[in-house]
């Protein structure tokens, strides 16, 4: 194990940060235990780890949004061990956090200034400087958004992006990103990609984290590894392969662990019918049928209108045409608490926005949808919601030590457990599942994938959908592929390939010429 004390290692000039944190404690917790890391000049340095093993706790350090219990920060040559954000501003460490910070009721371009707003002798603020210096940096990231615009009025990748270009308004020696590509599509990762290499170039380091193993590959030039809130190696990407970094980051080797998937389909019952299902710039025409025991991935690439008809399918978007039939019986048209009560349950996309209640406690967090379908009493009984918390606990494997702890004190990890357990408790007869593995670590992956092959087998019906490949390939019984909103494909589990999926994702069989491809 190799540690940095000292900055044996620093650059005479530019950025260089070298790092020992002894302890950071929450409680009974301790979430960094003995880690230590070292960043240099105009290097992009990944930090691996699965959902609560610290590396968000350890950013929040180096941030200054939380103090070391002990340990030291040398930072250019000089000891930093008690940063404060402010400090941290001012030293160029600009950090992008996985939670979005960002003002809704506020212009693009105040959100970019906010707290640093140019101004006239500290009284009036010079608006046109501040738009005009947004548009420059977000036509530099090549983003189509007007800085006059409200960030309500953006989708979640946009707000994502905007984020980022607060960080690199000002100068920087260090960015942090925790996170930044979850809600981006491939497009805006590949561009996101070109500004960090750019940056590079200038000399500006960056410490990436992510649980997507091409992308930290791709893009970082060193790691580290924690587990368990403890130090487990560090070196280059270009010594390892991706095997070797998930043994290290699960501690023992997944390659041959599979979800085992056996037949739990019953195609003699139809449990949910879609009958010519459209919705006006979305999606048009879906007809499709889900029997009892069946698990169906939906699938295509990014405007395809998945988003959409999952809202559709839950009730929280309108129809313009078509019919939903649960069990036989109409549901198109009702608002979700009666969608909820007639037995489909739903994990959207985005626990950010639309699942965590974030002044919320755990425990409430995960009750939430019970209240609201299930709970018949006049009082919340504070001792039931602890066994279902518990319960939901060993189910799900949360790492929490204390249920009336905010949401936000977990790991996103364990944050879309909580998401999951909140619905899994309700025993529907369908789950609609929106991206339910975004932000989670390939060890949590492989548990989800179980929990969702475990609903099959009680028979339960689960529409998954998702855009990863290796996420259908393994839980999927049939795989519907959208292109342009409209169903171009379904497969059958014997049928599926990914080279298949991308043919019919991308419309290719539609273009002039286009052969028979499966």
């Amino acid at each position: 194990m190799e540690y940095f004390h000292r900055s044996t290692t620093i650059l005479e000039r530019g950025f260089s940060c070298i790092w020992k944190c002894e302890t950071k404690s929450f409680d009974a917790v301790k979430a960094v235990q003995d880690v230590s890391l070292t960043v240099n000049e105009a290097e992009i340095h990944g930090l691996l780890g699965e959902n609560g093993a610290g590396k968000s706790t350890l950013m929040n350090v180096l941030g200054g949004i939380l103090r070391q219990d002990s340990g030291e920060i040398i930072i250019d040559g000089e000891d930093h061990s008690h940063l404060t954000p402010l400090k941290a501003d001012h030293l160029g460490i600009k950090f992008i956090h996985q939670e979005l910070n960002l003002v809704d009721d506020l212009c693009v371009y105040e959100n970019l200034f906010l707290h640093n707003e140019l101004t006239h002798g500290g009284l009036v603020l010079k608006k046109r400087e501040m738009v005009s210096r947004s548009r420059e940096i977000l036509k530099k990231m090549q983003l189509n958004i007007d800085p006059l615009d409200y960030v309500r009025d953006l989708d979640t990748s946009r707000k994502q992006l905007v984020e980022i270009a607060r960080a690199l308004l000002f100068d920087c020696k260090l960015i942090i990103m925790d996170e930044p590509t979850t809600s981006l599509t491939n497009e805006e990762i590949s561009n996101l990609f070109v500004i960090m290499r750019s940056l590079k170039k200038e000399g500006i380091s960056c410490i990436y984290i992510s649980h997507k193993m091409p992308e930290l590959f791709e893009i970082c030039d060193r790691y580290t590894v924690m587990r368990d809130g403890k130090f487990v190696a560090t070196g280059n990407f270009a010594d390892i392969d991706e095997k070797q970094a998930t043994e290290m980051l699960v501690g023992r080797s997944l390659v041959h662990e599979v979800v085992e998937k056996s037949n739990t389909v019953d195609e003699n019952t139809t449990v949910l019918e879609v009958q010519q299902l459209s919705c006006t710039n979305h999606f048009n025409d879906i007809s499709f049928t889900l029997h009892k025991g069946e698990i169906m991935a939906i699938t295509g690439l990014f405007g395809d209108g998945r988003g959409e008809l999952s809202e559709c399918l839950f009730g929280a978007r309108k129809v313009n045409s078509g019919k939903i039939l649960l069990k036989g019986k109409e549901i198109q048209g009702q608002p979700i608490i009666r969608v909820m009560k007639s037995g489909v349950s739903m994990v959207p996309r985005n626990r950010k926005e639309r699942s965590i209640i974030k002044d919320m406690s755990i425990k409430d967090n995960l009750s939430m949808a019970f209240f609201t379908s299930k709970h018949k009493n006049v009082y919340v009984s504070d001792r039931e919601e602890t066994q279902r918390f518990e319960k939901s606990k060993q189910e799900t494997n949360i790492k929490a030590s204390d249920p009336d702890n905010k949401i936000t004190s977990l790991s996103g990890g364990n944050q879309q457990k909580v998401i999951f357990s909140r619905w899994f408790g309700l025993d529907s007869d369908v789950y609609i599942m929106d991206n339910p593995t975004q932000g989670i670590d390939v060890g949590a992956k492989f548990e989800m994938y179980q929990l969702i092959t475990k609903l099959a087998e009680q028979g339960k019906s689960v529409i998954v959908f998702s855009s990863e490949y290796p996420e259908i390939h393994k839980i999927a019984d049939t795989c519907l592929v959208l292109y342009k909103g409209e169903i171009n494909k379904k497969f059958t589990r014997d049928e599926l390939n990914e080279m298949d999926v991308m043919y019919y994702a991308t419309g290719s069989n539609k273009k002039e010429g286009a052969q028979s491809h499966a």
